[in-house]
């Protein structure tokens, strides 16, 4: 009796020690399967599609003009990867993550829009060798050469060569003519041009646009510069140019004529409580058309700066839409390029009028009944005629020339 109780305890403990073997067995198979599970979710989701990104208010889409890097290449963070180009700047789209590119998902010239694929990067891959910091190994004294044995030029160490960055794209030019030749070459216009085409072709079918027309003696203004210029970059930190004594001198005219600061809009006029000044500045590009806000606040040192960090953005493809958007009113410098005389038209319907300076040259005037020679600039207001009258414009005019020709009228407020 007690050996068959025996016997059963027996079994019940193994067939329990069994199932337990079992279960361990069972759990382990388990744990294996999602172990497999999950290295093969991490790889594949390692792989990531990066996205047109929002390029701005109202636009949609670009053109893709440079690939930086190309599939194969490693970009680590803050790299740029391809570049492309809206209506009014160029955008350089950079590394978010860092990893290997594995696929462009369009080719040059494409149009991408928003929120569409625009490459692939897998950020599983470990950076190249090459970009690795090496770990310095310890260093044995070599022995001396014999001072009587030169070294061989063929032992020396070679020197490393310095890696060179990839250049950038150059803006498409038309092919110089060769003497005698008839041939004829298309350059493909760029989403930048056309765009602003279009839009000038707009203001001049929308806007009622006339020019009158003045001219600046230079003499006082350039003798300040010369008098003050040393003092005024000692203590600024910028030189004091033409550009900010006419932003200053038209946010001065624009006090007793906003009308000039105004825009038509679904048959009203709008007015505004502030001068945002846009300074029109040629590009290899094209034309933009950065703001300088609130001029009203601004003295011509401040301005200086101002124009300055634009200019520098402007030179280096940085800038941004929140530079360029705005501004009702503009100033279009050509006297950089020695012009003469011109009519300039306003870029926007959002702008009613638009001052144009010329080159400083040397003229005969009459100043007290005596011919004089002088530095004479012409400056040229075009303005949308269906809201400003000549009055409203050549008094605005005269004005600028009265600010520009006296510069102490600035100190004193008049």
């Amino acid at each position: 009796m007690f050996s068959k109780f025996a016997k059963h305890t027996f079994r019940l403990k193994f067939a329990k020690q069994f199932r337990g073997i079992q279960t361990f067995a069972n759990q382990h198979q388990r744990s294996l399967r999602r172990s497999n599970v999950n290295l093969q979710s991490y790889r594949a989701f390692s792989v990531k599609n990066v996205i047109v990104p929002n390029m701005g208010d109202s636009i949609s889409e670009g053109t893709l003009i440079e690939w930086s890097k190309q599939p194969g290449e490693y970009v680590y963070v803050d790299d740029i990867v391809a570049i492309i180009e809206t209506d009014k700047v160029s955008i350089e789209i950079r590394a978010e993550e860092a990893g290997k590119v594995t696929e462009h998902f369009c080719g040059i010239e494409d149009t991408v829009e928003v929120g569409g694929n625009l490459f692939a990067v897998d950020t599983s891959v470990a950076p190249p060798a090459s970009k690795l910091e090496p770990t310095p190994a310890p260093q044995t004294p070599a022995p001396a050469a014999p001072a009587s044995t030169p070294t061989p030029a063929s032992q020396a160490a070679p020197t490393p060569t310095p890696p060179t960055s990839k250049p950038p794209t150059p803006v498409p030019s038309p092919v110089k003519p060769v003497a005698g030749s008839r041939g004829e070459s298309r350059v493909k216009m760029t989403r930048m041009r056309k765009t602003i085409a279009r839009q000038l072709k707009d203001v001049q079918n929308t806007l009622a646009l006339l020019t009158t027309f003045n001219e600046v003696d230079m003499t006082n203004l350039m003798k300040v510069r010369k008098v003050y210029q040393d003092e005024f970059v000692e203590k600024h930190g910028v030189k004091l140019g033409f550009m900010s004594p006419f932003l200053k001198a038209v946010q001065v005219a624009m006090l007793e004529q906003p009308i000039l600061g105004a825009h038509v809009e679904d048959e009203h006029i709008v007015y505004k409580d502030y001068v945002d000044i846009g300074v029109a500045a040629a590009t290899p590009n094209g034309l933009v058309v950065p703001v300088v806000r609130n001029v009203e606040t601004m003295n011509l040192a401040e301005i200086e700066k101002e124009i300055k960090r634009l200019a520098g953005l402007a030179k280096n493809n940085k800038l941004a839409l929140e530079d360029m958007r705005g501004g009702n009113f503009t100033i279009s410098n050509g006297g950089i390029f020695k012009n003469v005389f011109g009519t300039p038209i306003p870029g926007s319907t959002q702008q009613s009028a638009l001052l144009g300076m010329h080159g400083v040259f040397d003229r005969p005037v009459a100043v007290n009944g005596q011919v004089v020679i002088r530095p004479m600039m012409y400056v040229a207001l075009t303005y949308d005629h269906r809201i400003i009258d000549g009055r409203e414009a050549a008094l605005f005019l005269r004005k600028v020339k009265a600010c520009v020709e006296d510069p102490v009228r600035f100190a004193l407020d008049l």
